[in-house]
Parts: structure tokens; C-alpha cells; sequence
């Protein structure tokens, strides 16, 4: 068999003496698209942490390509939901993806020729090369959801974590990136693990979903995972989900819908 991009195995993370996270169990083929959701608080975060080896577990265990998390941080782009300390940088976006290239931050005035080159590469990849000389506080928030994304495509990873990059953007913008990332899939053959609150987005791109509620998670097809049945379990309540005119809302036993599938 092939080794897995991602498997976990009964994970359990314990934070400040609050279980976050147990027994937990996925496994993610390499190549594969997986759409991550669950309600604010949910674990989400945590999990991505767990798996990029910034997080210590409690029980279970993690395999990235085969290896544990942190001796295969080479083969992960991670690209972060906040930016706030770039913000008001009056570097280019070229200029900021150029020196993170080989995992270096700041101090590089004058980066190497073949972080120029990758930086260009990369950039391209992202669809961010048109702007690549504006300060980056100047660009708009897709702009600069490109060029972080650029970010995390440096050295060619196997598996990219993408935390909540369609946050703030309008509809159009969010169909963009979600067309662009699927681009990138389909040139590099990278794995893809895609967080997001709203699922709508994601319908024609993803191949599985990887549902977390309840300090549990579940994956599997759409079909198989966002039935109210499914939801119901990982909730602990009653949940619905309907579906109406190509969308999907997950509706809880008040009659809210939930974050998951909220309209940007």
C-alpha cells in the first residue's frame, strides 16, 4: 500500500488541562484535496498545530509521509490565518516572499540569486507576479492572500495547510483563490488540507471533507459526512443540514446556521 500523505491515529491533545482534541482518526492520500470545517473553537486550529508538530498530543500519534511531525516540516507549507504584523510593511511582496525562501525572516537586504529565482517561481505559481513590486500594505486582502500563499509554496512542499485563507475576502475573490489552489494541485500534485467555515466554496474542488465538533472528527466524501445524521453524532445535538439550489446549510436544533456554512 501506499503510504498516506497525513494518517492519524487515535489523537488526543490536552491544552491547559481542557481536552481539545480525542481520539481522533484520518488518513489523507497524497494528492488528495480535503476541506477542513467545524463551528469556532472546535479544535481546527489545534489540529493543524498537532500536525505541523507545534503542538504536543497526549495520546495517538501523527505521520506525515511516513515520518512524525517536525522531521517533515521540509515537505509542509503552511500558510497562517493572521498577518497582522505585515500589515503596514512598506516591503514588496517579492521582497517579503524572497526572504522567507529556505525557512530565513528578516534580515536579508540583499537576498541570493536562487531565493530571487524561487521567489519569482513561486509567485507566478500564486498568481500574485503582477503585483510582486507594490508594498504589500498597499494591496487588497486577495492580494495579499496570493503572496501569503506564495509564501507557503517556497521549496516545493508535499502537503499545504491552508488556514481560513477565503477569511474577509468577498464571493469573487473567494472563487478565485479556490480556483487557483486547485491550479496549484493539479500542477504540483501537492496534498491540500483546506481550512474553511463555510463549505459552499469548496463544493467543486475537494475531494473529502475532514469534519471536527465535538473535540472529534470525521472524514469522508460530502455525501458520507455532512448528512444531519453525521453531524448529529460529532455535535452531541441535533443538527440538519439542507440543501437548496447547489448549496448546503447546517442548521442547529434552534434553527441557526451554523459558521460552517454561513454566506461570505
Amino acid at each position: 500500500m501506499l503510504t498516506p500523505a497525513l494518517s492519524i491515529q487515535n489523537l488526543g491533545v490536552r491544552l491547559g488541562g481542557n481536552t481539545i482534541l480525542k481520539s481522533i482518526t484520518a488518513s489523507v492520500a497524497e494528492g488528495e484535496f480535503i476541506g477542513v470545517f467545524g463551528p469556532n473553537g472546535a479544535g481546527k486550529s489545534t489540529l493543524m498545530r498537532a500536525i505541523l508538530g507545534l503542538c504536543p498530543i497526549t495520546g495517538g500519534e501523527i505521520s506525515l509521509f511516513g515520518k512524525a511531525p517536525g522531521r517533515s516540516n521540509g515537505e509542509v507549507g503552511y500558510m497562517p490565518q493572521s498577518r497582522s504584523s505585515l500589515e503596514s510593511t512598506a516591503l514588496s511582496a517579492r521582497a517579503l516572499v524572497a526572504a522567507v525562501h529556505k525557512g530565513e525572516r528578516w534580515g536579508l537586504p540583499w537576498p541570493s540569486r536562487a531565493a530571487r529565482q524561487e521567489a519569482e517561481r513561486v509567485l507566478e505559481l500564486a498568481g500574485a507576479a503582477g503585483y510582486a513590486d507594490r508594498p504589500f500594505a498597499v494591496l487588497s486582502g486577495g492580494e495579499k492572500q496570493r503572496v501569503t500563499l506564495a509564501q507557503a509554496l517556497l521549496g516545493n512542499p508535499r502537503l499545504l495547510i491552508l488556514d481560513e485563507p477565503l477569511a474577509s475576502l468577498d464571493p469573487k475573490n473567494q472563487m478565485l483563490l479556490v480556483e487557483r489552489i486547485s491550479q496549484i494541485r493539479k500542477e504540483t500534485g501537492a496534498t491540500i488540507l483546506f481550512i474553511a467555515h463555510d463549505i459552499n466554496p469548496l463544493l467543486s474542488a475537494m475531494d473529502k471533507v475532514l469534519y471536527v465538533a465535538g473535540g472529534s472528527a470525521a472524514v469522508g466524501s460530502v455525501d458520507e459526512i455532512i448528512t444531519s445524521e453525521s453531524l448529529s453524532r460529532l455535535y452531541g445535538m441535533e443538527i440538519r443540514v439542507i440543501r437548496a439550489e447547489g448549496r448546503i446549510f447546517i442548521v442547529n436544533a434552534e434553527g441557526n446556521v451554523t459558521e460552517t456554512a454561513r454566506h461570505a
